[in-house]
């Protein structure tokens, strides 16, 4: 493969809902590229994109897929994205190396959740996008009315280039709006055709439309519109690219991926409209050492600096960071510093990445995606720099987990085993963290869904051959007491021998100084001499991890040691920590003990008709709501609810909201549980 420059390339995302055809028109891409020599399926399980076994079993991408072809003298890095929602971090990834994106969506007449997803994200964050939608050659498409879905909701954002050709309800090509050609599909490519006579009105219509679109991108234009009229092909081209560059024009265009129909028009597209490297937008930036921000655009010329989008680990082969060059250009050999470790990596293999293979690279300059090895302190979204160049890119936006679930061997063991292998997984999907919960003692994964959790469960039994098992992680709950009592412990013990004598009086109530434990010491005279207060305070937090309703720590206790009694010979320190114990299991089911349980904070973002179920939902689930506010075309419900009742909630929301509802929480404090609920849960820990 020769060289490309930053001018000669096009970092494309195919993104979507799950199941539209997003890998399948990768596959004919790379296909008409001559990439591959044969068009792969995703029926057949032998695409370039999707490799990994859970792909293959579950017919869904669950990680992003990296290939490119050559069009037209241009270099089309594809970056194939999984639709399914818990794999939001690997869309992340992928929409940082990119400069643009075609969304794939079905000819069905709707716009699905994914899809509305993927073009609000690419409009908040200025990404040039075209849709292609896919299938128009099955039975019952209507590639018509998909369109005017996508109109019904984005306006004249949509830009319908071709005016479809329509043959027995199928569409069968088209017509190009800025052209007038028309043109009908044949596998892999298409053939002219004469415009159907009923069609030449429509076009003419739709061409005004584009004119009128493309004038109103720039000053110049808009004004030769008003004087004459009309724009020339050209200008209308050039009106489109800057309303596609900043976000006011979306192209449409159709096919099927399956069947390699329009695939090629789509590529031609690609090459002449979308951006190049070089045409995009900068990137913000650090200088870690002036500790300046500033702004760097694509440029072979300016020292190296890249990002790392993606880790991929491979217990045989090792450690594979994806990488997209910025500026300059990265050779083998070359040392560069990491700027947010600090520190210096030697780069040793380069490769470009087609699918599961790499091919060796002896270069990747700015603009370009390709692939290091055998790095050793370098991580997905860190920054590779030229040592005299140390600036750093911003971190990659990963959303954070909802959804908590236990985790243990499947087999004793192997614990060390497992949690390596999930080490190790960690640094291919950043958006799961794995972490001993200090309250319940339980080893706890945190993620985006069950079906990514899932999938991590399946990847540790093929890629490091251990097995691990998820179940609904406990609630830490705790107990408390609501009035102060008085009691006496009393510890005796004569063997014969040397004998064990203490006697403690304690008052225990609620009001630790740190909402905790409280430890006084009020004793005068004496009465418990000073050597044996430490014991009294040891035996009570030794006490207080087991309370005397469900056996939960007991919080927010207050313990004043006001008198005892010792013995000269046989007062001993375990003496006085057994009569400290023994006055907390007398004093504590004397003063009114409850159980407490953890309450979140929810911030639950949804769009308007979806308000009145999440408000009914947060009631069933004894939440409290706390307001409301419209924030961008959506709403933001705010409202506290305990956590035993929201631990699959992550789950519960996607299915109310069909996908389009998020939320975040944070924990707020403890709240006494309802009486009903704190027998269920006595009964339960005693039984």
């Amino acid at each position: 493969m020769g060289k490309f420059t930053a001018e000669n390339i096009r970092n494309i995302a195919i993104i979507g809902h799950s199941g539209e055809g997003k890998t399948s028109l990768a596959e004919a891409m790379l296909f008409n590229g001559k990439s591959t020599d044969r068009l792969g399926s995703v029926t057949d399980k032998n695409t370039v994109m999707d490799y990994d076994e859970q792909e293959l079993s579950r017919g869904i991408s669950v990680s992003l897929g990296l290939a490119y072809t050559v069009w037209d003298g241009v270099k089309i890095n594809l970056i194939d994205v999984p639709g399914f929602f818990d794999f939001q971090g690997e869309f992340e990834e992928a929409m940082r190396a990119v400069g643009s994106a075609v969304l794939v969506a079905e000819a069905n007449g709707q716009v699905s959740v994914g899809a509305e997803k993927a073009v609000e994200y690419c409009l908040l964050n200025h990404v040039p996008l075209m849709i292609f939608i896919n299938g128009v050659d099955k039975d019952n498409a209507d590639y018509v009315r998909t369109v005017e879905a996508f109109r019904a909701q984005y306006g004249k954002k949509i830009a319908t280039m071709h005016a479809p050709i329509i043959i027995d309800g199928k569409m069968k090509g088209y017509v190009s709006v800025i052209s007038g050609k028309a043109y009908e599909f044949t596998k892999g490519g298409r053939v002219e055709v004469k415009v159907p006579d009923e069609m030449k009105g429509e076009i003419e219509t739709l061409k005004a439309g584009l004119t009128e679109a493309a004038a109103e991108t720039s000053e110049e234009f808009i004004e030769k519109f008003l004087d004459s009229g009309w724009l020339s092909n050209d200008e209308i081209i050039t009106g489109l690219k800057q309303g596609l560059f900043s976000g006011d024009t979306i192209p449409v265009l159709g096919g099927s991926a399956t069947q390699n129909l329009g695939v090629i028009n789509l590529m031609n597209e690609i090459v002449a409209i979308m951006p190049s490297p070089k045409e995009r937008k900068r990137m913000h930036c650090v200088h870690t050492v002036k500790n300046e921000e500033g702004e760097i655009a694509c440029d072979v010329d300016t020292p190296f600096t890249a990002q790392v989008f993606k880790t991929v680990a491979d217990p045989f082969v090792g450690k594979l960071n994806l990488i997209r060059v910025f500026t300059g250009t990265l050779k083998s050999g070359m040392t560069v510093l990491n700027t947010v470790t600090g520190e210096k990596e030697r780069i040793g293999g380069l490769y470009f990445v087609k699918g599961k293979k790499q091919e060796a690279a002896d270069e990747i300059s700015a603009g370009d995606i390709g692939a290091v090895n055998k790095l050793n302190d370098t991580n997905t979204g860190d920054t590779l720099a030229d040592e005299n160049y140390p600036v750093r890119y911003d971190a990659i936006p990963f959303p954070k987990p909802v959804l908590t679930m236990a985790i243990a061997a499947a087999k004793r063991g192997e614990e060390d085993k497992v949690f390596q292998g999930l080490n190790r997984l960690a640094e291919e999907d950043p958006t799961f963290s794995v972490e001993k919960d200090a309250e319940t003692g339980e080893t706890v994964i945190r993620g985006q869904g069950e079906t990514q959790l899932d999938v991590l469960c399946k990847k540790l039994k093929s890629k490091f051959g251990c097995e691990a098992v998820l179940s609904d992680p406990k609630v830490a709950f705790r107990e408390t007491i609501t009035k102060a009592v008085e009691a006496e412990g009393k510890h005796k013990k004569q063997t014969g021998g040397a004998g064990q004598y203490g006697v403690v009086n304690i008052r225990f109530e609620p009001g630790a100084a740190d909402g905790e434990f409280e430890f006084v010491d009020a004793v005068v005279g004496g009465a418990v001499p000073k050597q044996f207060i430490p014991a009294v305070e040891k035996g009570l937090r030794e006490a207080v991890k087991k309370g005397v309703v469900a056996g939960y720590p007991v919080t927010n206790l207050k313990c004043t040691l006001f008198d005892g009694k010792y013995h000269p010979v046989d007062s001993k320190e375990i003496a006085f920590v057994s009569a400290a114990k023994l006055a907390y299991e007398d004093a504590l089911p004397r003063a009114n003990p409850k159980i407490l349980e953890p309450v979140y904070l929810y911030k639950i973002t949804v769009p308007d008709n979806y308000t009145g179920d999440i408000l009914g939902d947060m009631n069933k689930r004894r939440g409290r709501i706390l307001g409301m506010e419209a924030v961008g075309g959506k709403q933001v419900v705010s409202a506290e609810a305990p956590l035993a009742e929201m631990l699959k909630y992550a789950t519960d929301l996607r299915s109310m909201t069909q996908g389009r509802g998020c939320f975040e929480s944070e924990f707020v404090r403890y709240e006494e549980v309802p009486f009903a609920e704190q027998e269920k849960l006595a009964k339960a820990k005693n039984a």
